[in-house]
């Protein structure tokens, strides 16, 4: 698999390592060159982890706000965007995303629900479905909701153009193989 991920985050995290892991190159993207024209990386996924809208842990809401048409521009031309909770209450932490969707920050276990056919079908494959930890709820979205607690979205799925967006409250890595897939189903496409 010749697969690439650019991890969004000011330094480099344990996930970064699990990306690693699971066979797919993952280039640390910081916020400051997420907002700089001349940073032209070539990737099939990028990913914004869990805390990206708490300034305790980063200040890289600012950054996406700033950055989001060309984040749009990299969906629309076939890049895979998979974010994470914002892990503040902030109802508008996903405005940088080419779609509506609001956040709850609501931390606790939740028994969760992910439909086959979806691009988000295996993302809890490696945890047991009735305790997985979330960050929140999605209570408005634009999209399809693969993921569930009960009535209540905890993974939200949007296609743009020729590519696909999955927001996910999880807090939780991601299944080895739900990345496999994900990261390699676009073709690279420059951000």
């Amino acid at each position: 698999m010749n697969c690439r991920a650019g991890f969004v985050w000011a330094t480099p995290l344990h996930f970064n390592r699990f990306i690693e892991d699971c066979g797919i190159g993952c280039e640390l993207v910081t916020p400051h060159m997420l907002a700089a024209p001349f940073y032209r990386p070539t990737l099939n996924c990028l990913i914004i982890p869990t805390g990206f809208a708490n300034p305790a842990y980063s200040n890289l809401l600012p950054a996406l706000r700033a950055s989001a048409p060309r984040i749009r521009r990299f969906v629309e031309n076939g890049g895979s965007l998979l974010v994470f909770g914002a892990a503040a209450d902030k109802p508008d932490a996903y405005d940088w995303l080419p779609f509506h969707i609001t956040y709850q920050h609501d931390f606790h276990p939740r028994n969760i629900t992910c439909e086959a056919g979806s691009r988000a079908h295996s993302l809890i494959d490696d945890y047991d479905p009735s305790t997985i930890e979330c960050d929140g709820i999605f209570p408005e979205y634009d999209g399809d909701a693969p993921g569930t607690c009960g009535s209540a979205a905890v993974v939200v799925e949007n296609t743009l153009g020729k590519g696909t967006i999955i927001v996910t409250s999880l807090h939780e890595y991601p299944s080895r193989k739900f990345l496999q897939e994900f990261c390699s189903a676009a073709s690279p496409t420059p951000l």
